[in-house]
């Protein structure tokens, strides 16, 4: 049995046990204040996966994708522009002379890729001569 003049036994009415009523205070308070920085912990969390990891793949993947979209896009303006050029080429300017429309457009496409292949810059080669 506990003697009730006892300085060590704690009063039935305080909130921390044998703590003084402050200290029980305190810890009372952060016992309740536990869930909110358990809440916002597990937020920073989120935010820094998210930050670090998500964000940078959806950026890449949407990069992919757009890309492959503009890529495929320029391809078909690319071939239906020839055409074009070719049925003008062969209706209009050479009077249905359709091989003569053909040299007329591919010395063009040749020419420009000749002078895209001049402006080229060389890489460094990975290997060192000896």
């Amino acid at each position: 049995m506990t003697d009730a003049h006892d300085p060590k036994a704690a009063p039935p009415s305080s909130p921390g046990g044998g703590l003084p009523p402050a200290i029980g205070a305190a810890a009372a308070h952060a016992a309740a204040d536990f869930p909110r920085r358990a809440a916002d912990a597990v937020q920073l969390l989120v935010d820094t996966v998210h930050d670090k990891a998500i964000r940078p793949a959806v950026l890449v993947t949407r990069a992919l994708v757009f890309g492959l979209l503009i890529a495929a896009l320029a391809t078909v303006v690319l071939v239906l522009g020839s055409i074009a050029v070719l049925r003008l080429f062969d209706v209009y300017v050479f009077g249905h002379q359709v091989w003569l429309s053909y040299i007329v457009l591919g010395g063009a496409l040749t020419l420009g890729g000749l002078g895209l292949w001049t402006r080229r810059t060389a890489k460094p080669s990975p290997v060192r001569p000896r």
